[in-house]
């Protein structure tokens, strides 16, 4: 395995050291300068950081302004060919270029692309696609273009829009698309940034993040209400990146100082989400 999530003596980055984080496009926008200058910073000391992004509040907002109906089957957006350009235009182009001037604003290096580039995500259809359109599962990733571009000293920045063999494009889940780029390098950890600490739990009256939680476990406090309202959609996207090698997912909150630092050195921050 080339990649070690972290340093050999727990603080040190080595130069495999590398992560893949998955974060909403309307999260990445609302996050702090510092955030972008701690992903600068690991830049400098050799930490290889792969970004895959969704847009979907963006998405809609555009959709809405141009009178198309937007339309969700089973939690996944229904996906004409005209809902797919849009699609493409905010998620390859406007949020896109948006993370990469953030992150080069703070000093430090990046490079968008679309999984359209270089056919970089491969997709098929979905099983209903008769019902929901262009909306695809990943087959393989192109991980040698991702390890190209951090070769040269840049950050990946990933708009989860996938294309087959005849050059059809698909509308990727961004959780899936970042599980899948996650397996595809080697990458046993993921992270994912969200707007909350972690998965709260209520003990004793008082609300703690959970430092661990199973997949099973994750259903278990669904089913009593232990996780609830808007937190459900967040703990089923992270579980939705636990694919292929990726046997872990850790939630924390972007805006908390010197996140990244603590989740992909040290340990010790937000929630594990672990496999079995």
């Amino acid at each position: 395995m080339r990649n070690e999530f972290f340093g050999t003596k727990g603080t040190e980055a080595t130069m495999d050291t590398r992560f893949v984080m998955k974060c909403g496009g309307s999260t990445l926008a609302a996050l702090p300068a510092s955030f972008f200058e701690e992903l600068r910073d690991l830049q400098a000391r050799g930490v290889k950081a792969v970004i895959v992004h969704g847009g979907g509040p963006a998405i809609s907002e555009t959709l809405g302004k141009l009178g198309i109906e937007s339309e969700f089957v089973g939690g996944l957006r229904k996906t004409s060919n005209e809902v797919l350009d849009v699609v493409e235009m905010v998620l390859a182009g406007r949020i896109n270029k948006e993370i990469v001037r953030r992150i080069q604003q703070s000093g430090a290096k990046a490079l968008g692309l679309s999984g359209v580039d270089g056919e970089l995500i491969q997709a098929k259809p979905v099983a209903n696609a008769a019902e929901i359109g262009f909306v695809g599962d990943v087959t393989d990733v192109n991980a040698a273009i991702i390890e190209g571009v951090m070769s040269m000293g840049y950050i990946p920045v990933i708009a989860p829009i996938g294309i087959d063999a005849a050059a059809q494009r698909y509308n990727i889940n961004a959780d899936t698309a970042a599980g899948a780029v996650a397996s595809h390098l080697g990458v046993e950890r993921m992270i994912v940034v969200t707007d909350v600490p972690g998965i709260l739990k209520t003990v004793d009256g008082e609300k703690r993040v959970l430092p661990s939680v199973t997949v099973e476990e994750i259903e278990a406090m669904i089913a009593s209400g232990d996780i609830y309202g808007g937190m459900i959609p967040k703990v089923r996207a992270a579980i939705a990146c636990i694919q292929g090698d990726v046997k872990e997912v850790v939630i924390v909150n972007g805006d908390m100082p010197g996140v990244l630092g603590k989740a992909v050195l040290e340990g010790g921050i937000g929630t594990r989400i672990v496999r079995q």
